[in-house]
């Protein structure tokens, strides 16, 4: 059946209406519309949002399939309410030449769940010694945008100003793990007062502070656009808002996990909270919400980082750093952001579709809900409240550090150009 007439949807948490699919597209939106041969789907209430969007996710494939595939992890995706993912280059190989990144981008298309996006490495190897092969990565038929060398930070000024000097040749983005290597040796976790107790190698905020604000400086010196990844502390805040003050192309995006735990859940020794960068205080907790609200920090990114049991489950020192987050990201928002009054659903839309799809350029997403767009939507049931139980994950990772905690919201339904990938809470 073509058709799917959604009745009773609360449209980016407005008014209940009406929004028929036809196809692959919207045909109309509004009240009392036509279910004439089409499947209805009761809303009842729900929000409908535009499908979401994911800027930073690891599919692990090639090279790492006992931690994650594409199938899995677009599976995963979908069941969390995204319609496309950008997937991170730090595969076995690295996504650094033309033929890897277009090998994911079919994968994706071969799955069918969401729309895959790879991000080319910005050098060989992630090795920031010389510059992979931007321009082909562009050109392949999976027309890179974003290169990033994520898991690590491109920390050669001289290598991270050629990269932006070369992605403005065509308008592409180098997304920055921001990491200054040397202030960050040994490091465990977050320094502050409970390293020092834990005896934990502390991992410094002017670590990830200091190379943003070399990169929005070489930015705006080249005139090119930085985005820069998983920001986690409230300096690195401040440091971005000075920027676009002064109107650097500069972006930023957040991760669920750092809107919501901190370093005090380091003293259960429990590796699931070990992550890169790592849990911060709750004082960087409530200024990164601020800065999200307020727009200084632009999206919502997952950096959903699956691993292996045995990767996770050993001791602290020497367990992976790394969460899954896809299944769970909508709920963590709905937590930290709407349920505090911070934004409406219209404001999630913008961080977790319209921003992250303008940034990546997926211009088949991040669209409104209206007439002749893509049908790319989500569905979500934001009175649900539940305990999260990774054992009914889609990904083949379990590593997430809300097992047990009971969170709002579910997404229900999920269509990727009107096909349903998700149907009352079960993957099609």
């Amino acid at each position: 059946m073509s058709k799917i007439l959604i009745r009773g949807a609360k449209v980016l948490g407005g008014e209940p209406q009406d929004v028929l699919i036809d196809g692959a597209v919207i045909e109309a939106v509004g009240s009392g519309l036509s279910d004439e041969g089409a499947e209805v789907v009761e809303a009842g209430g729900k929000v409908l949002l535009p499908g979401l969007v994911d800027l930073h996710t690891h599919l692990r494939e090639p090279g790492r399939e006992d931690s994650e595939t594409v199938l899995t992890g677009t599976r995963a995706a979908a069941s969390g309410g995204y319609t496309a993912v950008f997937a991170m280059a730090n595969t076995f190989p690295v996504a650094d030449t033309a033929g890897v990144v277009e090998q994911v981008w079919r994968l994706g298309r071969e799955h069918g769940y969401c729309d895959v996006q790879p991000i080319g490495a910005v050098t060989v190897g992630l090795e920031g010694k010389k510059l992979a092969e931007l321009g082909a990565m562009h050109e392949s038929a999976a027309g890179v945008t974003v290169f990033s060398d994520d898991g690590k930070c491109v920390d050669d000024a001289v290598i991270m100003r050629r990269a932006l000097e070369y992605v403005k040749a065509f308008g592409g983005v180098v997304a920055q793990h921001a990491q200054e290597p040397r202030l960050t040796e040994g490091a465990q976790m977050n320094e502050g007062i409970v390293s020092a107790e834990l005896g934990l190698g502390g991992w410094p905020a002017v670590a990830e502070e200091s190379i943003i604000a070399r990169d929005v400086l070489l930015a705006e010196h080249v005139g090119s656009r930085v985005h820069i990844c998983h920001l986690s502390t409230a300096g690195s805040v401040e440091i971005v808002r000075w920027a676009k003050s002064r109107g650097i192309d500069v972006t930023a995006e957040v991760t669920p996990h750092h809107l919501l735990l901190t370093d005090e859940l380091v003293r259960t020794y429990n590796p699931v909270y070990k992550v890169n960068p790592p849990l911060r205080t709750e004082r960087d907790v409530l200024a990164l919400r601020e800065a999200l609200a307020d727009g200084t920090i632009d999206i919502v990114a997952t950096d959903h980082a699956p691993h292996p049991h045995e990767d996770k489950d050993c001791e602290w020192a020497a367990a992976a750093m790394g969460m899954v987050g896809l299944e769970t990201a909508l709920s963590v928002v709905q937590e930290t952001m709407v349920d505090t009054g911070l934004l409406d659903w219209a404001g999630v839309a913008d961080r977790m579709s319209f921003k992250p799809a303008k940034i990546g350029q997926a211009r088949d997403h991040g669209r409104p809900v209206s007439a002749g767009e893509p049908a790319n939507l989500t569905l979500v049931d934001t009175a649900y409240r539940g305990s999260v139980d990774p054992a009914g994950f889609a990904s083949r990772s379990r590593n997430t550090p809300y097992e047990g905690r009971e969170l709002p919201g579910r997404v229900t339904h999920t269509w990727l150009r009107g096909k349903a990938t998700l149907v009352d809470g079960k993957l099609t």
